[in-house]
């Protein structure tokens, strides 16, 4: 409330002094005041005879403040909760908080005619204030600065929420969906007693709702729509919106499907994802997509955001309006977990926004067993809203018609203003957090109201004969129909699974196959040609001529054109070169992250920026006549969410290159939940695969225990079942190979690189030009030095950056005893490519040296792989810190590890 909360409950008397002040000199009073009086001024002019304010009352000031008061607090004494009374927020909308006294009540004031009261008294403002303002539906919209959204939703909602009568055609529609609702609920607790199920018992009203957007966004030009949600609830979903067959949930419910070696584990019934294609009462079809979650509440949310803007991006060209997310949240789990924040944080940036987010709110009223004042220091679950200024309508779950009104305006604001918007609908939950769970533990007194109360539809049967919209041999029949659909689907009446009709995005997905143990043994061929090469080479060095770039970036692009001249590309120049022969194929890269679009270490430059004006140049934006483009964005500082908006992205189509990359490799730490219950488990548990590209700068060049590990050993003990890819690559070459086989192969898996910082610019760590013409990515590299095998005593096995320490040290010592054999992909491991270099060098001891502390690093993933082998580790001692921070004793660590490394 902020500001305004100050100005509805200063004295009348303060409030009559300012606004004559204001009169006076409106710099006089501060900017809230000012447009407060200036609101003021303006209804009055719009009203009085002359289209002037100067003679209003004392009193109309206080009964104008009042009416401003109702609607900017009015939500905080609405009938929103369907089990107990309110707690006092103290709203102080009383008349004596505005200098009114019961006298005013009869008096007729101008001030009414702001609500549309023509020669309205007090009373019958307050009255008229109340039925808008405090029923079963508030709203919180005062603190929105956009003039246009903020008088759109104060004229809509004062002129339709007074009185909320839905068409009879479509109370008929409302009450088949709760009785939809409720009959599910009733199978599966007679057909399953005390099974899991996170029944939606007490929130109802949540598939009308559902039901409701979807229709009414298909109006309004949407087509298709993506839907996260957690476990609470999402059966039904399945069952009442994606409409999957009840024969289908049942076959989940018994256990039936017993995974081959193809499908992976699998996950629970409440967890799988779902697509559909529905066709709506106006006769418009709607793509449904009900994207798979795991249990950690929130976690799908940036994962959906995602999708959407993918498939906005890749079948509607980028069309927002065509594409809308929904999520569905929990009332503890949205202010509790801090992805929520993150998320809505990124709904108006321009790399993440989807044309806005409608918001559902299941109330429950409850987390597990923790009351809301334990769960929460705000007031709603749904404050976050106001940090970027979306609406929130808070709605009685047991007024069916007041949440599908309140859905529906949504729906129109989100379409109108490409805006998020919340819906907190306050309901209850029959049972436990899961059925075989006891509520009455913990919260005795709420579950004695409980157990009494009737349901959202009998609550609205009720309703329905009392307003006579349906007689009593009517609601019989609903009745005997009810009783006789729950007996169907009891005795598992054949139902017809929709038809579907896949878009290209999914045709590309089932071109593509699950992949096989021998499709790791080697990879393909991923060389482009000699003039391709060329081609692209000149152009991402090539400016506009009317391009003023800065001296320094200049002189960098004549200094790239002149090493591939004599021959050679580095790091950066062989990045950019793979995503531009992707892109040059005709399709995207998606590349975001913190500060991608330079590059922490300044090396990729992707985008440069004119120094007269300061405007954009994508350097691979004009490379052909038909091309793919490079979406690349800065990110917000964030790695949870960030990574899995990009997951969420990636899983749309198998045809676009998704990369997501870390400022420093342990920033992933922030986005752990993203990596462990969605990138490395999604096809074991859900059957989707993704192409997901991680880039994680990792080394030890001095920086300290926070810049220098990305945790390699932590994404080496989650590989299993070729289920990703994790690569320390050491020539720009490898990287270049490594990005195009992601798309060349005929099948995705996600990638995760131990990425380069100061090889970016080692005078070593370049490529001969011809190396991006032919072979393909090289998951072990020899040491080309040795020339006689059998002279060798010690073999060095290693992977990353410290290759190139070894190198120096074994050219400087002259060492031709040693090798030097990198791992440039550590899994899936080259077992054959190994095993010929351990035979190769049959009289060699072997060593694996490694950067990184003995427990952590790649040391207890190899000799998991080679128990057979005597390996000696070379590396850092146990530490629990990745690395020190005294640069005097990182160099002699890296020296120790040297020395050590070439004694045999």
């Amino acid at each position: 409330m902020g500001a305004d909360s100050f100005i509805f409950n200063a004295h009348p008397a303060y409030l009559e002094n300012k606004y004559q002040d204001f009169k006076s000199n409106p710099e006089s009073v501060d900017a809230d005041m000012q447009k407060f009086f200036e609101g003021f001024d303006l209804a009055f002019s719009y009203f009085s005879e002359n289209g002037s304010a100067t003679s209003v009352s004392p009193k109309e000031l206080q009964v104008y403040t009042l009416i401003q008061a109702y609607r900017a607090k009015g939500h905080l004494i609405a009938k929103t909760n369907p089990i107990r009374p309110r707690r006092d927020w103290q709203a102080n909308l009383g008349i004596e908080f505005f200098g009114l006294t019961k006298e005013d009540l009869g008096t007729k004031f101008q001030a009414g005619k702001d609500i549309g009261l023509e020669n309205g008294t007090l009373q019958d403002i307050i009255a008229k204030l109340e039925r808008i303002y405090c029923r079963a539906i508030g709203v919180e919209y005062t603190y929105i600065t956009n003039t246009e959204l903020h008088n759109f939703v104060k004229e809509q909602f004062e002129k339709r929420a007074y009185e909320i009568d839905l068409p009879q055609e479509q109370k008929m529609r409302v009450l088949q969906k709760i009785t939809e609702t409720v009959v599910f609920e009733k199978f599966l607790h007679t057909k399953y007693v005390g099974q899991k199920r996170f029944s939606l018992e007490g929130g109802e009203s949540t598939i009308p709702a559902l039901d409701a957007i979807i229709n009414k966004s298909a109006d309004l030009g949407v087509e298709e729509v993506v839907i996260g949600m957690a476990h609470r609830g999402r059966l039904n979903v399945l069952a009442n919106i994606m409409c999957k067959t009840y024969e289908q949930i049942f076959g989940e419910f018994e256990g039936n499907m017993i995974p081959d070696a193809t499908m992976g584990d699998g996950d629970v019934k409440y967890h799988m994802g779902f697509s559909s294609m529905v066709t709506t009462p106006s006769d418009k079809t709607v793509h449904l997509k009900l994207v798979p979650n795991p249990s950690h509440l929130e976690a799908v949310n940036p994962v959906v955001e995602g999708f959407a803007r993918a498939k906005a991006d890749l079948v509607y060209g980028s069309n927002y309006d065509k594409v809308l997310p929904i999520l569905i949240h929990g009332d503890a789990a949205l202010p509790g977990q801090g992805v929520g924040y993150e998320v809505v944080q990124m709904s108006k940036l321009k790399g993440y926004r989807t044309g806005g987010t409608l918001h559902f709110v299941i109330n429950n009223q409850i987390g597990f067993t923790t009351d809301f004042d334990d769960a929460r220091s705000s007031i709603y679950a749904t404050s976050m809203a106001a940090m970027v200024e979306a609406p929130v309508f808070h709605v009685n779950g047991d007024d069916v018609e007041a949440v599908v009104f309140a859905v529906e305006l949504a729906a129109e604001i989100r379409q109108q203003f490409d805006a998020d918007v919340f819906i907190d609908m306050v309901c209850y939950r029959r049972h436990g957090h899961n059925e075989s769970d006891e509520p009455k533990f913990t919260q005795p007194g709420l579950y004695k109201l409980i157990e009494k109360h009737d349901n959202p539809r009998l609550v609205y049967i009720k309703n329905l004969i009392e307003k006579g919209k349906i007689d009593e041999a009517q609601a019989q029949k609903i009745d005997d129909d009810f009783w006789a659909m729950l007996q169907d689907r009891l005795e598992m009446v054949k139902q017809k699974s929709l038809p579907y009709k896949y878009q290209d995005p999914e045709r590309a997905w089932k071109a593509l196959r699950k992949s096989t143990p021998e499709d790791f043994e080697s990879s393909p061929k991923t060389g482009i040609g000699k003039k391709e090469l060329t081609s692209i080479l000149q152009k991402i060095n090539e400016l506009p001529a009317e391009f003023k770039p800065l001296v320094k970036v200049d002189k960098m692009l004549k200094q790239k054109l002149e090493q591939i001249k004599g021959g050679q590309v580095d790091w950066a120049t062989a990045e950019l070169a793979a995503y531009a022969s992707i892109i040059v194929e005709g399709n995207d890269v998606r590349l975001s992250g913190q500060d991608v679009k330079r590059g922490t270490f300044s090396h990729r430059h992707a985008i440069l920026y004119d120094e007269t004006n300061n405007s954009e140049y994508n350097r691979l934006d004009n490379l052909a006549a038909k091309q793919g483009k490079l979406r690349i964005h800065n990110s917000l500082l964030s790695e949870f969410a960030a990574l899995g908006f990009e997951f969420g992205y990636s899983l749309a189509s198998p045809d676009s290159l998704v990369i997501w990359e870390a400022q420093f490799g342990d920033f992933v730490n922030g986005a752990q939940t993203m990596i462990d219950q969605f990138i490395t488990s999604s096809e074991s548990k859900w059957q989707r695969t993704s192409g997901l590209v991680m880039l994680l700068p990792h080394g030890y060049e001095g920086q300290g225990p926070e810049h220098s590990s990305a945790r390699l050993e932590r994404f080496l003990q989650q590989c299993a079942e070729f289920n990703i890819t994790v690569a320390n690559i050491t020539t720009p070459a490898n990287f270049f190979h490594a990005l195009r086989r992601q798309q060349v192969r005929p099948f995705r898996k996600p990638m995760v690189v131990m990425s380069p910082k100061s090889l970016l610019r080692h005078a070593r760590c370049v490529s001969a030009v011809e190396e991006l013409t032919k072979g393909g990515f090289q998951e072990v590299i020899d040491d080309s030095s040795i020339k006689k095998a059998d002279k060798v005593k010690k073999v060095l096995f290693c992977s990353g950056k410290i290759y190139y320490d070894l190198l120096e040290k074994q050219e400087a010592d002259k060492r031709d005893d040693v090798a030097i054999v990198r791992l440039e992909q550590l899994y899936p491991l080259a077992y054959k490519q190994v095993d010929a270099i351990v035979a190769k060098y049959k009289n060699a001891k072997f060593a694996w040296v490694q950067e990184e502390p003995a427990n952590m690093g790649a040391w207890v993933y190899m000799l998991s792989c080679y128990r057979n082998i005597d390996w000696e580790l070379v590396s850092r001692k146990a530490s629990a810190s990745p690395a020190t921070g005294y640069h005097k004793v990182h160099v002699k660590e890296q020296e120790a590890i040297l020395d050590k490394a070439f004694t045999i």
